[in-house]
């Protein structure tokens, strides 16, 4: 009887041991997940806004082209207009920006990078986008 009970405590104990190795083992996990997902997030409020410049750039971009072909401007005040515009959307001064008329529509190519300082990593964002007017140029 003595033996039976030596070897209940020694399988009660073993089983409180595998349960307190497998709570810890489930902190640490937890601890990971919280610790990547944080950096996920960080790296999301660091992206978004430079994604949603961009967005915005390339619409103005647009509506410049559209605006230059219809009112008669030339290829000048289209670069004119995205170097202004391009202050409010944090476009750097080194960006490319060439406009032209090309198969009588008005076009415009700008091309420029942006770093994003992640932890432990800068990534360049690169921006290379060209917009064409949709209507025809106006022969005046």
């Amino acid at each position: 009887m003595n033996t039976e009970t030596d070897e209940t405590n020694f399988m009660n104990t073993q089983s409180l041991l595998n349960q307190h190795s497998q709570q810890g083992g489930a902190r640490l996990k937890l601890t990971i997940f919280i610790v990547i997902f944080a950096l996920v997030i960080y790296g999301g409020y660091l992206y978004i806004p430079v994604a949603v410049d961009s967005y915005y750039f390339k619409d103005i971009m647009q509506n410049k082209v559209d605006m230059a072909v219809t009112q008669g401007y030339d290829s000048n005040w289209v670069t004119e207009q995205l170097k202004k515009n391009g202050k409010d959307y944090n476009v750097p001064d080194n960006a490319a920006i060439s406009a032209a008329q090309k198969e009588g529509r008005m076009e415009v190519h700008v091309q420029f990078s942006r770093p994003i300082s992640l932890p432990g990593y800068t990534y360049n964002y690169e921006f290379d986008y060209t917009a064409k007017s949709t209507a025809f140029l106006n022969i005046k």
